[in-house]
């Protein structure tokens, strides 16, 4: 089957502000990323702030082009395209749900008019086709008739996150990556976006990369979960097993770090600042914040590494045990006072 969506060695790297006037310095917002995503397929994206998720985003649906690797969508690469073709190809197959709906509309275009852009942008059917689109498009997200004629400042923040799902979702892409779609929402109606989000990959058996701080949110969502951290891909696992059968320490410390009411426990301290995008260690980038670092760490990064489980595989190379409970690393992770 193919890949709707295939990224091989995709490095992101900016020139910031700071350093000389003649070499400024780099920021490496994605370093060497593989993911590939196939039809039907969820997949989640965790980590801190900072760690790439946005930009691993932007890089799948064509907004960012990397600085070198390839993006292929349907076996073609994305960037050797003709500029046209690209356009069709990333506009009519891919949609992309961001995470403030009060920003992602224009506030002076109704919801039928933000529905129905798309549509004309790429021509698709007649006046009357894009009119019956647009109402089954807000039946689709759960929007009533009434609001077809409302501007964004008339509506909820949900009612608007609805609005820009309904127009990710209005050419029938392959393809939706939602980053942090629920994050500008309070906890009720975020329930009812997360559900909606849940029934809309059911119904039409949509790939899903689902991009949030919302760790247990994104196993309930996701088929794999990917770990990032400081631009890199760290750890990709199955999502059912991502809470006490991931290996990499950092997997562990984030997955700890979520409130539980049944079965509570302490969270991994991580210890020290986020290393600077600009100058990330040597080595394993975790290193500096890792209890189980040491020189070897120091020396040089992991390669990738297979679990037992199949399509588990993690950059470590003092991973944890496969069957050691994160209840019993929280002592081990505690730096030890001194004697």
């Amino acid at each position: 089957m193919t890949a709707v969506v295939q990224v091989r060695g995709a490095h992101v790297v900016h020139r910031a502000r700071s350093g000389g006037l003649f070499a400024r310095d780099r920021v490496y917002a994605l370093t060497d990323a593989d993911l590939t995503v196939a039809p039907g397929e969820t997949v989640g994206v965790v980590g801190e702030s900072g760690c790439g998720k946005t930009t691993l985003a932007k890089v799948l649906v064509g907004i960012q082009r990397p600085t070198s690797g390839t993006v292929s969508y349907g076996g073609r690469d994305l960037w050797s395209m003709p500029p046209a073709e690209r356009r069709s190809a990333v506009g009519a197959g891919t949609g992309m749900i961001f995470q403030d709906p009060s920003t992602a509309l224009n506030r002076r275009l109704t919801v039928r008019r933000a529905l129905r852009d798309p549509l004309d942008v790429h021509g698709r059917g007649t006046r009357a086709e894009r009119e019956d689109r647009v109402r089954e498009l807000m039946a689709l997200v759960g929007l009533p008739r009434a609001l077809a004629d409302a501007l964004p400042g008339q509506l909820s923040g949900g009612q608007r996150q609805r609005v820009a799902i309904a127009r990710a979702l209005a050419l029938d892409p392959a393809l939706v990556v939602a980053d942090e779609p629920t994050s500008a929402l309070d906890v009720s109606v975020r329930a009812q976006i997360l559900n909606l989000l849940l029934d809309l990959r059911e119904r039409l058996g949509l790939a899903l990369v689902f991009v949030s701080h919302d760790i247990q949110t994104v196993r309930r969502m996701s088929d794999r979960v990917i770990t990032m951290y400081l631009g890199r891909i760290v750890e990709e696992s199955p999502a059912g097993r991502v809470t006490d059968r991931s290996r990499h320490p950092y997997t562990r410390a984030l997955f700890s770090a979520t409130p539980g009411l049944l079965d509570p426990i302490d969270p991994i301290p991580l210890t020290g600042p986020v290393p600077s995008a600009t100058r990330p260690p040597s080595g394993c980038p975790f290193r500096t914040r890792c209890w189980k670092a040491d020189e070897v760490c120091a020396a040089e990064l992991p390669d990738f590494s297979a679990a037992s489980d199949p399509g588990h595989r993690y950059r470590c190379h003092h991973p944890v045990e496969e069957d050691r409970s994160t209840r019993d690393l929280v002592p081990q992770s505690h730096p030890r006072e001194p004697s």
